[in-house]
């Protein structure tokens, strides 16, 4: 009789030793408080304080794959901004969100475990940084501001130096998918509560924004749609084709035009040249056919029509691109005082002054083209680095993904660096949700191959046994 097969173990790791480490923890806090209290009694307090986020931070840590999830649909929903628009201190609040990713980062490393991730974004950060240091700063930035850039900009590309379980990388693609559709519900109640508008008027246009800036909910909706897009190779079903046409039409109403012609990249390659026997060609055509005959029906109403955006855009003169030509011949001055190794981290947020005219006109200092910005900030050494780093990462991690997902992710990376001409897609919120899901899905990948090599190896094993 032949011996069964034995079952392939799950693609996540269970963690076994955490309760143990948890107990030690909590041992030696109490210890120590004892210690403390006997030493001087006013260092109670602070043991009870410190005490309490040891309380809290138990079931993070237990529960750290809803806790992931949550801390990207409020991140998703940009506090900075609404939140901000309260009480104020927009940086601030930025940094906790970043801080508390890194934390969750740190909590997924201890149940999961780390690993060295060779080709990260981020290692490209660090070097920037350092030779940035070496090389001296943009007179206005100082290394304390360099370490704050560098931290945001590294923080987005953090979760792939974790091993991450299945759960945890499903939970974040969910909630990828469906971060747009919480943005715009967490936009009507602030609308509701008369906290801010769920539309606004930005150049004689009318733009969905929600809780966000309507820039970054188009962000948010175009990486929505490559996730669903991803997911509905993978298994063809039809609610991820529902998902993509709502995060469409949210993309649309914000009037977003460089996440829109993104996302319309990606479909159209994806639909036109990507063979799938879950989402075959017979269940695309209708959706062809449908973008199809919209495409000219947008092109006759954007003629009589001022009051959309991107129907604003096609019918008038959209050379101006929101004043990038007033601003991008500043930062282009700065890489040419230093083009080799730029002025280090941070340095683009620094050349436009917060207070001058040209930055009230525009509402902005940033470069809108991350080339630009990264070009000050690292020279062509780092920016050729950074390039580098990006397209080594995405080949890596999907040269032995799905036929599917290879395609898909490397068509975003290519989508992502046409997009980076004209937006800042690398520190704007975007980019945390953006690489997380990035991340998730590379980390999918690899438990796949992981467990598709364990499954070959106990077959061999079983064979081998039984002609023995």
């Amino acid at each position: 009789m032949p011996r069964r097969l034995p079952v392939p173990p799950p693609l996540h790791d269970a963690g076994g030793d955490l309760h143990v480490v948890l107990l030690v923890v909590a041992a030696g806090f109490l210890l120590a408080m004892f210690a403390g209290a006997l030493y001087d009694i006013r260092l109670l307090p602070l043991f009870l304080a410190a005490g309490t986020l040891l309380c809290v931070a138990v079931p993070v840590i237990r529960f750290s794959v809803a806790t992931s999830a949550v801390w990207l649909l409020i991140a998703a929903t940009t506090p900075e901004m609404w939140l901000g628009e309260v009480i104020g201190n927009e940086s601030a609040i930025t940094a906790v969100v970043k801080v508390l990713g890194l934390a969750l980062l740190a909590v997924c490393i201890l149940r999961y475990g780390g690993r060295f991730d060779r080709f990260n974004p981020a290692l490209a950060y660090i070097s920037m940084f350092v030779i940035g240091l070496m090389h001296g700063l943009w007179p206005t930035l100082t290394a304390m501001d360099s370490v704050r850039s560098l931290i945001g900009s590294a923080a987005p590309f953090a979760f792939s130096f974790s091993r991450l379980s299945r759960r945890w990388c499903n939970a974040i693609i969910t909630a990828t998918i469906w971060s747009p559709s919480v943005i715009v519900g967490f936009g009507v109640l602030l609308a509701a509560a008369h906290v801010r508008p769920l539309f606004t008027g930005l150049e004689g246009t009318t733009r969905l924004e929600a809780s966000t800036h309507p820039a970054f909910l188009g962000g948010f909706a175009a990486a929505a749609i490559y996730a669903a897009l991803v997911e509905l190779y993978r298994d063809g079903r039809r609610r991820h084709v529902w998902a993509i046409a709502v995060n469409y039409l949210i993309l649309f109403l914000s009037g977003a035009r460089a996440p829109l012609a993104a996302a319309l990249l990606v479909t159209l390659a994806a639909f036109f040249f990507l063979r799938s026997d879950l989402f075959p060609a017979r269940r695309r055509l209708p959706f062809m056919l449908a973008g199809a005959l919209a495409a000219p029906v947008l092109v006759a109403v954007a003629t009589g029509s001022n009051s959309i955006r991107l129907l604003n855009v096609l019918s008038s003169n959209a050379e101006n691109l929101s004043g990038r030509n007033l601003i991008w011949p500043l930062f282009e001055r700065a890489w040419d005082a230093s083009p080799i190794f730029g002025w280090g981290i941070g340095a683009g947020k620094a050349v436009v002054d917060p207070d001058s005219l040209l930055a009230k006109l525009l509402g902005t200092t940033a470069a809108h083209n991350e080339y630009l910005r990264m070009g000050v900030d690292g020279g062509y050494f780092g920016l050729g680095l950074l390039i580098t780093m990006l397209g080594l990462w995405a080949w890596w991690w999907t040269r032995s993904a799905p036929r599917t997902d290879r395609f898909i992710m490397r068509m975003v990376f290519i989508a992502f660096a046409i997009h980076s001409f004209t937006d800042n897609t690398l520190i704007a919120a975007t980019a945390s949700l953006m690489f997380t899901w990035v991340s998730a899905v590379f980390a999918r990948a690899a438990l796949e191959r992981e467990a598709a090599r364990d499954s070959r190896v106990e077959q061999h094993d079983a064979q081998a046994a039984q002609i023995a």
